[in-house]
This record gives structure tokens, C-alpha cells and sequence, in this order.
């Protein structure tokens, strides 16, 4: 399994955590930084990885800013990205079992180290249902297609 790695700077502190503890289940992770707490715009990263994830060069994304909202708002913008913010167990299972969420967004305000093990633990081990849901995920891509388009200039 191979996971796209990215925070802003509130989420910082906490990718690194992430990163350090599915190197120690021996997932291969790309992480796309940043590099230090700095101030950075989450927008660029968050479409770093959702790109990669598109393009199947990772199995799933994880995004980690203040909230998981930003993140989750600027992957979404990428074609076949369905980015979920999780910050408790029950939001990422059924993300993953309902919505086969493919990019997964944490608040590093809102998540200690603890609750984080929790959360990815879920997101990870938590298979897509398929069946109704297949439908209903299918519909969303869908939606997807129809209303992408080329800004004209």
C-alpha cells in the first residue's frame, strides 16, 4: 500500500506523527511536506496528493490542516477525488464503507496522537461495501463529470 502524505502548517506537527506511525506498519509513504511549520497555503498541497491519488499513483491520499476542512474543500476540486474529513473512528468508517473515500483529512487542531492512531486505523482497515453504495458512488462521479469543464478564456 502506498499513502500521499501533505499537511499545512496548523496540520504540521501531526503529519509528521502520521508519517511516522505508517512507516512503522511498513506502508510506503510519499510525503509531499512541508518540510517545517511554516506558513504554506493548503491549497497546493492538498492538490499535490490528490493528484497523485487520481492518477492511481497512490492507493489514498491523507490530508492534515487546522481542521481537515480546507483540505478536504481543495482535493475535491481534483476529478475522482472523494476526500472525507475524519476526526473521530465513526466518520472514517463509514467514509470508507459508504462513500469509498479516497482521501482522508484530519484536523491537527482537533486530533491528539492517540485519536489519530484511531482514525487511520479505521480509514485503513475499512473495506467499500459496494452494492447500494456502489450506485450512489458511481452517481457522484458522475456528477463529477458532468460539471468538469475547461475555464474558457
Amino acid at each position: 500500500m502506498k499513502i500521499a502524505l501533505a499537511s499545512d502548517h496548523a496540520g504540521f506537527d501531526l503529519k509528521e506523527k502520521v508519517r511516522l506511525y505508517l512507516q512503522g506498519k511498513g506502508i510506503d509513504v510519499e510525503d509531499f511536506g512541508p518540510a517545517a511549520p511554516d506558513p504554506v497555503d493548503y491549497p497546493d498541497f492538498a492538490e499535490m496528493v490528490a493528484t497523485r491519488v487520481a492518477a492511481r499513483d497512490a492507493d489514498y491520499g491523507i490530508l492534515v490542516c487546522g481542521t481537515g476542512l480546507g483540505m478536504m474543500l481543495a482535493a475535491n476540486k481534483v476529478p475522482g477525488i472523494r476526500a472525507v474529513p475524519c476526526n473521530d473512528t465513526l466518520s472514517a468508517h463509514f467514509a470508507r464503507s459508504h462513500n469509498n473515500g479516497n482521501v482522508l483529512t484530519m484536523g491537527g487542531r482537533l486530533l491528539d496522537e492517540a485519536a489519530m492512531h484511531r482514525v487511520v486505523d479505521t480509514w485503513l482497515s475499512t473495506p467499500f461495501e459496494g452494492g447500494r453504495h456502489e450506485r450512489r458512488v458511481e452517481k457522484i462521479s458522475a456528477i463529477d463529470q458532468r460539471h468538469h469543464w475547461e475555464k474558457k478564456e
